[in-house]
């Protein structure tokens, strides 16, 4: 299922799929397949996305 949340929520930060993943120390591929839906991201790298994202868990990653 694809992630539109979280596309919305670096959206309104103004990043790019590559700045976000500079920024929790991933790829910018990881990023997109995240996206996508295409990967399931750890707890910790969950964290991490929410905490540059200023979001919570469940605003980005919890089913709807």
């Amino acid at each position: 299922m694809k992630n539109l949340r979280l596309k919305a929520a670096r959206a309104e930060k103004d990043l790019s799929q590559q700045q976000l993943a500079d920024i929790v120390g991933v790829s910018r591929q990881t990023i997109s397949a995240i996206e996508k839906g295409n990967y399931t991201p750890t707890v910790n790298l969950c964290i991490a996305i929410c905490q540059a994202l200023d979001k919570t868990l469940n605003d980005l990653f919890w089913p709807e």
